[in-house]
């Protein structure tokens, strides 16, 4: 039992400028749910000419599904016909235009303009018809079968007498199409157009003022057709009238509408009708002439007419599918310039000449055995173009096989299995799909397909080629996806689960899993790091596909991975090298011919390709009409002949780019002296710009040392003389106060300096005053007998005398003298 789901679903997205910016998207989901599969249908609303990448909408969003389920069941758009309009993104899910969308191109004057295509996914198969509606915007504009009508008028003819003119043509519908006509200037003339019931617009030039040839022989009339759109578009005929003598009878079509049939398969040359008329005038007034000055394009390339008798023939080749009826008219006019109009209706009959296409959707070659009944083994699709009976087809399988053909929607057959199949008995299948319509005599077409029963994991993983190249550029961010590399199992289940992984390797030295890295599931390949085109142009390695099978199944692809140089690095220069101090000028004798080769700049880019294609150019010279650099060779030659004007130091700036995007370049400064002898271009370039600059720098930066040094020497020097005159000053100021003397006892004092230490120590102590800077001073022994020599050697001398004299300017004298 089926159910029947209806939703809709609206947005909005940006529009061209011809329809206000704005467009909208319109979307109609019809799903149809089945025991085994889901299909459904989806509606789209774009303009025309979108540019290329353009989205059409977001079809996994709008129709319900995930965007793993469109990679995962490898969806895709099957479109029929040879060209292919949108393009389906799987990893985002979304329609955007591939082709650029001509609605003219597309569907004529045909409105509303669509097209259609279907999207299948696998496991399960699932169906979905995507219908997108090309919006007209004013492209186009009107345009006449010719640039210039010539009418010849009698000048007798009456007042109202109408004058059919030739319609434009405009591809645009709608608000698009021709608008309006106008006529310009009306002194003579107006213009009227009637809508016929086909829908043609039949323009007529109405007489509003006798001609009279005596006064003005020839008029010229500009007719205008005018759109609607925006912006508005327009196109112009000019019409040449010459005035004649009377002719007061005008030709008269046998029948206003003649009517014919024609095989849509019918050669050229094959005659459709004979439109006839007569003119009541004799002799010349009443020959008539026939011509199809109303025909568009598009019909003027498949019927011609006679101009004398009226047949009309084939000329081109006729379409039923294209176009079913034929309409235009036939105008009769005489030698006096009267004319009429009659209406050619020509309907094709079709033809049943087209074979019924069979396009295979899905296709699974191996089932396993323990498959139940109903397992779908293919889709596929059936077109006829042709219409009616001759459109309706039968499809239908060879016999003796466990399969049968179910239809699911129209022109979509599904093959599933019809019993349990058993790959001990039969091991694969060979099926082969009759499909013929109903026309006289019918057409057909086969399809054969075969299909192979598996039980075991015997299918390895396979990749889609076994020799992948990816071009990658350098200086790459690091995790940079190169691409992805997909591998499949014919097998079912685990033992179509394949992972994938890197065979390791050495490239120049270096272990490939530190270049590229490859995920396990996805089989996407990263790089580990940056890559320098300079150090490695390209590297292979080999990526193992296995399955998850028991024994484990795989196969190996081998990818390159080419560097892609970028425009990294400037244009080296070689010659002339560049010194700091010293001076290199190239020599030009004054007598140097026009086109003598001074020097050549020679450099080099390491990088490859357009990016290391150099150029030079003479950036800047002294004086630029003497001297020119060769574009490619970089040669620096003479365009003239040297004068006595020309300075002899001649300094020129070349710089040299390369052809990369964004380029590089380098300055190379070449000095030229013009000169016959060595001694006068020394003494020309001894001054040069450079070196007296250098100069200049040197002596102010001496200069400027030495006025450090200087001021720090003085400054130094006055340090020292304040220092000195301070202390000085100091001891002035002591010698002449008369402060009292403060006594200083300091504690006991040990000395260190020998080998043993004294225990006792005799302290003496002197205070004097500063008026006694001269005199005698004795140091007599303590009065106590307590103490007691250490040293032996003196210890039957009791008493120990020292003189001493000396100069005292201290407030207190501290003496200490050891009993030894």
């Amino acid at each position: 039992m089926e159910r029947i789901i209806s939703a809709g679903i609206s947005g909005s997205m940006m529009w061209m400028a011809a329809l206000r910016g704005r467009w909208r998207v319109l979307v109609f989901i019809l799903c149809l749910a089945e025991l085994r599969s889901v299909t459904g249908q989806a509606r789209y609303s774009i303009p025309e000419e979108q540019a290329e990448g353009s989205l059409v909408g977001n079809i996994a969003k709008d129709l319900g599904l995930d965007v793993t389920r469109l990679v995962s069941g490898k969806a895709r758009i099957m479109m029929k016909g040879g060209r292919q309009y949108v393009d389906l993104n799987r990893d985002k899910g979304t329609l955007v235009i591939k082709e650029r969308v001509d609605r003219e191109e597309l569907c004529g004057k045909t409105t509303p303009c669509s097209f259609s295509f279907d999207m299948i996914l696998e496991n399960p198969i699932q169906l979905y018809r995507v219908t997108v509606e090309i919006v007209d915007i004013n492209d186009n504009s009107p345009s006449f079968p010719k640039n210039e009508i010539n009418l010849n008028i009698v000048e007798s003819v009456v007042t109202g007498t109408r004058f059919p003119l030739a319609a434009a043509d405009d591809p645009d519908v709608g608000v698009n199409d021709i608008q309006k006509y106008t006529l310009k200037p009306t002194d003579n003339f107006k213009l009227e157009n009637r809508n016929q019931h086909d829908g043609d617009t039949r323009l007529e030039m109405v007489l509003q003022k006798p001609l009279d040839r005596e006064k003005e022989e020839s008029h010229t009339l500009v007719l205008v057709a005018s759109d609607g759109g925006e912006p508005h578009r327009s196109g112009t005929v000019r019409i040449h009238i010459t005035v004649l003598d009377a002719n007061d009878n005008a030709p008269v079509c046998s029948q206003s509408v003649y009517k014919a049939d024609v095989r849509e398969k019918s050669p050229a040359g094959t005659l459709v009708t004979i439109v006839q008329a007569h003119d009541a005038d004799s002799g010349v007034n009443g020959d008539v002439t026939y011509s199809l000055p109303h025909v568009t394009k598009d019909k003027n390339i498949l019927f011609e007419i006679n101009l004398n008798s009226g047949e009309i023939k084939l000329k081109g080749q006729l379409d039923y599918e294209k176009l079913k009826t034929i309409q235009f008219n036939v105008e009769v006019s005489d030698q006096g310039g009267y004319t009429d109009t009659c209406k050619v209706i020509i309907q094709i009959i079709d033809e049943n000449d087209n074979i019924p296409m069979i396009q295979m959707m899905s296709l699974s070659n191996t089932i396993p055995e323990d498959s139940p009944p109903g397992t779908t083994v293919a889709v596929f699709n059936v077109d006829d173009e042709d219409s009616d009976v001759n459109g309706m087809v039968k499809c239908s399988l060879n016999s003796d096989i466990p399969f049968k053909i179910e239809s699911s929607l129209s022109g979509y057959y599904t093959i599933v299995t019809e019993d349990f199949i058993d790959r001990e008995s039969i091991s694969e299948y060979n099926l082969t799909i009759t499909v013929s319509d109903q026309g006289s005599p019918p057409l057909s077409s086969h399809k054969h397909i075969n299909v192979k029963v598996s039980d075991v994991n015997d299918c390895p993983p396979k990749f889609d080629e076994s020799h992948y190249s990816k071009m990658v550029p350098e200086n790459n961010s690091p995790g940079f996806s190169v691409f992805t590399l997909s591998a499949s199992d014919a097998d079912w289940g685990q033992n179509s689960r394949v992972s994938y992984f890197l065979e390791e390797k050495e490239v120049n030295g270096v272990a490939v899993s530190s270049l590229v890295s490859v995920n396990s599931e996805s089989g996407v390949i990263q790089a580990v790091r940056s890559f320098d085109y300079e150090q490695i142009k390209w590297f292979e390695f080999n990526i193992t596909a296995r399955d998850a099978g028991s024994p484990p199944l795989s196969s190996v692809a081998t990818v390159k991975i080419l560097i892609q140089d970028q425009n990294d690095n400037p244009p080296q220069v070689l010659y002339p090298v560049q010194t700091g101090g010293s001076l290199v000028a190239e020599m030009v004798p004054r007598s140097a011919d026009v086109g003598y080769l001074v020097t050549k700049v020679v450099a080099v880019d390491v990088d490859s390709g357009q990016n290391a294609w150099l150029s030079y150019k003479l950036q800047r010279a002294t004086d630029r009409p003497l001297f020119e650099v060769g574009l490619q060779n970089g040669e620096i030659r003479t365009i003239r002949q040297v004068t006595d004007k020309d300075a002899v130091k001649q300094r020129l700036s070349v710089t040299v780019e390369d052809n990369g995007q964004p380029s590089r370049s380098a300055t190379v400064i070449v000095n030229v002296a013009v000169a016959d002898s060595f001694p006068e271009v020394m003494s020309e370039f001894t001054d040069f710009t450079q070196d007296k600059e250098y100069n200049d720098n040197l002596t102010f930066y001496l200069v400027l040392a030495l006025a450090v040094v200087s001021f720090l020497f003085i400054t130094c020097l006055v340090v020292i003389i304040s220092v000195k005159i301070y202390r000085w000053r100091q001891s002035r100021v002591l010698y002449h106060s008369n402060l009292p003397v403060i006594p200083y006892y300091p504690p006991r004092y040990s000395d260190t300096l020998g080998t043993g230490t004294l225990q006792h120590v005799y302290n003496y102590e002197v205070c004097r005053t500063t008026d006694s800077r001269k005199s005698d001073m004795k140091f007599m022994p303590p009065m106590s007998d307590s103490l007691v020599s250490v040293d032996g050697a003196d210890a039957d001398d009791p008493r120990v005398e020292k003189d001493m004299s000396g100069n005292f300017s201290q407030m207190s004298t501290l003496v200490s003298v050891k009993k030894l």
